[in-house]
């Protein structure tokens, strides 16, 4: 059988008519919107998607320890480790000691990293506010719901 044969029979399957076959393309097409004005913004930083998401936890969740971050992020300590050294640089992020541990490293957005954050969630809550706008609250709840439960680990809702 020829290969152009197999890929007709494999987009002919049952499986692309699924509702949750259609939700994985959904969720690409959104994830690819969604993280684009982020994406432009960061680009002309010079910096990626790892210097976002540092820059939302640092911001969500300020005093937060390297571990914690780690922990979120499920990334090597290596990879933080140059993300973070940038944004400390460039004065988006500053570390301090923590109160009964000086060794413990906590991480606080400086007065440009939360500008920079600002500017970053501002086109995704537009678009978020634009998608739900429409919805009864008890949609909404739907969306909360399917989201968080998409997510591995109850650490991960908000």
């Amino acid at each position: 059988m020829s290969e152009a044969r197999k890929d007709a029979e494999r987009a002919d399957s049952p499986l692309e008519e699924t509702d949750e076959f259609r939700i994985v393309e959904l969720l690409f097409f959104a994830y690819r919107d969604f993280v684009s004005d982020p994406d432009a913004i960061l680009a002309e930083l010079g910096f990626g998607r790892a210097h976002h998401r540092v820059i939302h936890f640092v911001g969500r969740h300020p005093g937060m320890t390297v571990a914690d971050l780690l922990d979120i992020l499920k990334i090597t300590k290596q990879s933080l480790a140059r993300v973070l050294k940038q944004l400390i640089d460039m004065d988006y992020v500053r570390q301090a000691a923590g109160p009964s541990d000086r060794r413990q490293r906590r991480l606080f957005l400086t007065e440009k990293g939360e500008t920079l954050r600002c500017t970053l969630v501002a086109p995704q809550l537009r678009r978020i506010e634009g998608a739900m706008e429409e919805l009864a609250p008890g949609e909404r709840q739907t969306v909360f719901s399917f989201l968080e439960k998409m997510c591995d680990t109850a650490q991960q809702k908000c």
